[in-house]
């Protein structure tokens, strides 16, 4: 069985192919920019052309897409965007035409001369284009995406506060890091950015789609320094967000959300530290710029062991008791690992069985 694992940041896009007999470590694997970032690069290069920009495509991470966007609307050059593209940016597109942005029904609706951005998180023909320039196999039977999802808010609601409450229900469904993994046909209608991931992946091969920090934070227990501790602090320092998990006994026990770019180390310290006691409080949190933090019930002490992971691990010294996870020797694609067991639960039985097998060997 071959899997295609891709784990979409900011500021990369982790990708996996994995042929489940041979061993892990041999799989084919690349760290790229993040489908963001290189809408972002094509954005910019339109401002210092001077040309006129439209963004159509699905709905897609945003960061430095938009904040190239900001930049061509201050250059004084105009943005037309289509709606499932500009839903990118934020769900209630009246804040995104306040900034400037024409939305359109369709691409002939914006002036011809307009530089054309594809937006979207799956970038599936490159990946091919470059398993051929390497006489690798371009096909493979199943498709394990991972993607940061704040989910459609409400009007009255903050995206923060409406993603982190989709992160607190979900553990109190299912206590279980695989709870934030979905097969392609069963995405909550509030998963837009999921959804998306759906609805423009190749019909036919199975699919699983999966938040990103719980898919990194499962995938590092791959690492047996890991698996070993059953109580322990799981960091995943990302390039934008970082999401902790206190778990105990293999129970989550807390969560703690923020930005990365907020985050001091004294700050990201001390968030820790109070996850691990349970004293971390939401507001706090939420107010200071984060997502927010919530605890249950614990039946022992403070977790000792913090398992790092994430391309922005640095903020947490080794030196502060903090251990670099590697599964299979590679942090990079600890958020790919996630996804295969989390694939395994989602995909049709067979295939889900043969993946199984194939990672507990």
């Amino acid at each position: 069985m071959r899997i295609l694992a891709i784990d979409v940041g900011t500021g990369t896009q982790d990708i996996l192919l994995w042929d489940t007999e041979q061993p892990i470590e041999n799989g084919i694997k690349l760290v790229m920019p993040s489908p963001t970032a290189i809408a972002a690069g094509q954005i910019r290069a339109a401002t210092d052309d001077r040309a006129p920009l439209l963004l159509v495509g699905t709905t897609a991470g945003g960061g430095p897409s938009m904040w190239a966007v900001e930049d061509h609307l201050r250059a004084g050059l105009p943005v037309f965007a289509e709606r499932v593209a500009a839903l990118s940016f934020d769900d209630d597109l009246t804040k995104i035409e306040a900034l400037g942005v024409r939305i359109v029904g369709n691409a002939v609706e914006a002036p011809p001369a307009c530089r054309t951005v594809v937006m979207g998180d799956l970038h599936l023909g490159a990946i091919q284009v470059s398993l051929r320039a390497f006489h690798q196999n371009p096909e493979w039977d199943a498709l394990a995406v991972a993607v940061f999802d704040h989910g459609a808010a409400p009007p009255d609601m903050s995206d923060r506060q409406f993603r982190f409450a989709h992160l607190a229900e979900t553990v109190e469904a299912r206590n279980d890091l695989r709870a934030f993994a979905y097969a392609g046909d069963a995405i909550p209608s509030h998963l837009t950015r999921m959804a998306a991931v759906a609805a423009a992946a190749p019909a036919g091969v199975p699919l699983v789609v999966m938040d990103t920090g719980p898919a990194a934070i499962l995938g590092a227990r791959d690492d047996p320094a890991v698996a070993d501790e059953r109580t322990r602090l799981a960091v995943n320092v990302g390039n934008f967000h970082t999401l902790a998990f206190a778990i105990e006994e293999e129970r989550i026990v807390g969560i703690f959300e923020h930005h990365t770019g907020e985050l001091t180390v004294a700050r990201l310290e001390r968030y820790l530290a109070q996850l691990g006691d349970g004293t971390i409080s939401n507001d706090e949190v939420f107010h200071n710029r984060g997502h927010g933090a919530v605890v249950w019930p614990r039946g022992g002490p403070p977790p000792a062991f913090r398992a790092v992971t994430g391309p922005r691990r640095r903020l947490l010294r080794v030196g502060s008791g903090a251990y670099y996870a590697a599964p299979y020797g590679d942090m990079m694609l600890a958020g790919c690992f996630g996804l295969l067991h989390a694939a395994a639960d989602h995909l049709p039985a067979s295939a889900g069985t043969a993946l199984a097998e194939a990672l507990s060997k």
